[in-house]
């Protein structure tokens, strides 16, 4: 990732959000739904290949006949059942379902690994990141750039820190993913409520108030009449965001604003799979229970559920 190309980004997101003063900025981090198809079992499983598979891998399946699918279908099994105890749990297929909707994090992660793994031995270390992503900057001592790189580099740090939970300054992948994507990760998530307070708050009192609140999603600058969705915004601060009416949120507030308890897609619907694919009541799916039951994870040129493919290859 290199930093002047990401100044430029940066720059033109600022005159972007000036010349728009119409479009809403959304800080809020929410679970999104597994498929837009309709969860009806009794009309057919689109919903379900999608959710199991994510919709672009769900594509594979209808191009394969029911042998060929079932065959990848078991080689999955293989992959979701983690701890190769012949069973997969509601946690593992809860697990593999969330792995399958954020492939294109894996994706980014991947594509940024290589970039930051510089010698090559399998862990990117706080050293190699700072040294790939800041090295030019930290050799000019009065960089052009408008805007501190050096903040942005502490910051990095603080946060690399806390996504390396063995603490010996290198991040495996599982790491390294937590670092760049930490509102993915439960413990990662005081990081996320931080950075947000820090970027919104510009007087520096630890708070958000209702002018810093509004000011980060609108610029009112050369545009004297309101959209009527800051007046909405307004009334949401004072009525639900600030909940103990001190006129400010502070980080448990901003917390709730930011990273709100939505329902889990994903949960409810392995425990869907598990149930519809659980012949024996134990809990617990075999890779013959969800083979036998192929057509509700995977479609097939038999079943007439899905679409057309793009990626395979994992498969």
């Amino acid at each position: 990732m290199e930093l002047r190309p990401l100044a430029m980004c940066f720059a033109l997101c600022v005159v972007s959000a000036i010349s728009k003063p119409m479009e809403k900025k959304d800080r809020v981090h929410h679970d999104e739904v597994l498929s837009n198809r309709d969860h009806d079992d009794a009309e057919n499983f689109d919903y379900d290949h999608e959710a199991f598979l994510g919709q672009e891998e769900a594509k594979t399946f209808d191009q394969l006949t029911p042998e060929e699918s079932k065959e990848r279908l078991g080689m999955l099994v293989e992959r979701i059942d983690e701890d190769k105890d012949g069973y997969v749990s509601v946690d593992e297929m809860k697990r593999w379902i969330k792995h399958a909707q954020k492939r294109w994090i894996y994706d980014d992660v991947d594509r940024q690994w290589t970039g930051h793994d510089l010698n090559g031995d399998g862990l990117v270390s706080w050293e190699e990141y700072k040294n790939a992503t800041y090295g030019y900057i930290l050799d000019d001592p009065d960089p052009e750039d408008g805007f501190s790189y050096r903040q942005m580099m502490s910051r990095d740090e603080r946060r690399f820190k806390m996504a390396d939970l063995d603490a010996d300054t290198k991040a495996n992948k599982e790491e390294f993913t937590a670092f760049l994507h930490p509102e993915e990760y439960d413990h990662m998530k005081d990081i996320v409520v931080l950075e947000t307070m820090e970027d919104i708050d510009k007087n520096g009192d630890g708070f958000i108030d209702l002018d810093e609140y509004i000011g980060d999603m609108y610029n009112q600058e050369g545009d004297p009449s309101e959209p009527e969705w800051v007046k909405t915004e307004r009334d949401q601060f004072t009525e639900f965001r600030d909940k103990n009416n001190d006129g400010k949120m502070d980080k448990d507030e901003t917390r709730d604003w930011i990273l709100p308890s939505d329902y889990d897609h994903a949960d409810a619907e392995a425990k869907h799979l598990v149930y519809e694919s659980d012949t024996d009541k134990d809990g617990l799916l075999t890779k013959e229970e969800i083979v036998d039951k192929y057509d509700l994870f995977v479609g097939s040129q038999a079943t007439d559920f899905g679409e057309a493919l793009a990626r395979h290859d994992e498969f």
